[in-house]
């Protein structure tokens, strides 16, 4: 199982029925769970700060720990289904880490095994959750060999 921390209110209406549909469609070990952590009420630094405590105590120490970032390295989807892989044979759980509006701060980024960039483009958070889902579907059904990805 892949588990998914993420700051920001819960699924919104909008959003749910591709969470939903993808999730239907992932199986183990690439299924999700969301852990979903409130916003901060401060802003700026300290949000980042308040945010990235409450990210840490959430993280397993041995998990592999991805950040999505928009900083972060890019990768293709073989990549990413290549790494979510020998995660697995090596049976390390796999965390995807989503910060908040003002980004997380140092300790979670030095803490992070891969920070990952999905685009160079800056997406809403709840639309992240969707392409973090059909991306890993998609690695899933790379793994699988499956005709879903087409190279």
């Amino acid at each position: 199982m892949i588990t998914v921390v993420a700051i920001g209110k819960k699924h919104e209406d909008w959003i749910t029925p591709g969470l939903e549909r993808y999730e239907k469609r992932l199986r183990r070990p690439f299924d999700v769970a969301w852990v979903l952590l409130p916003h901060s009420s401060l802003e700026g630094v300290k949000a980042r700060l308040e945010e990235s405590n409450r990210l840490l105590a959430r993280l397993d120490d041995d998990a592999f720990l991805i950040l999505l970032d928009e900083t972060g390295r890019q990768i293709d989807s073989p990549a990413l289904a290549s790494l979510i892989e020998e995660c697995q044979v090596n049976s390390r759980r796999i965390t995807v880490v989503i910060g908040g509006a003002y980004g997380v701060d140092e300790r979670l980024q030095q803490r992070a095994d891969m920070v990952l960039s999905l685009s160079k483009l800056v997406f809403p958070h709840q639309l992240v959750r969707l392409i973090l889902l059909e991306q890993l579907y998609r690695c899933q059904e790379i793994t699988r060999g499956s005709g879903y990805h087409h190279v």
